[in-house]
């Protein structure tokens, strides 16, 4: 097994990502024959109903995540909610089981073509693309 600690998390959706601000969290690659990883997340309480109706609903869903450190891209995992669990009075441990999602290898190319269509100064051309690799929308099927 190899753990790594989580820098950020975000819930991704119809509508792009939710960010979950988190206060701690790991990545555990279980390095076994069916690919499987463990995400634990310590956050506020305030976050609880999230994962409370993700677990209920026992839907597959998306996140991106952040791994050890910040300049990294965004690694995407297919995930369930396993557990959510009360730490004292203000915190919640959340446990997800799931895989991590091949890459496709063409996004850049996908981000770029994209973007070429919204008439973009050479600047915005040049930020936009930077956060998309950076946050990885999920890009409009043309």
């Amino acid at each position: 097994m190899k753990t790594f600690k989580m820098l950020s998390f975000d819930l991704i959706n119809e509508d792009g990502g939710l960010n979950i601000p988190i206060i701690d969290g790991i990545v555990i690659n279980q390095e076994n024959s069916r690919k499987s990883w463990i995400l634990e997340l310590f956050l506020s309480k305030d976050q609880q109903s999230i994962f409370e109706n993700l677990k209920v609903a026992n839907d597959v869903f998306e996140v991106h995540v952040i791994i050890s450190f910040p300049d990294n891209e965004p690694a995407p995992f297919k995930v369930m909610v396993s557990d959510v669990r009360e730490i004292g009075n203000d915190k919640i441990t959340v446990l997800l089981k799931g895989t991590i999602k091949a890459r496709r290898s063409k996004y850049a190319e996908a981000l770029l073509k994209t973007l070429l269509t919204e008439n973009l100064s050479s600047e915005e051309l040049m930020e936009r693309f930077k956060k998309g690799m950076r946050e990885r929308p999920r890009l409009k099927e043309s």
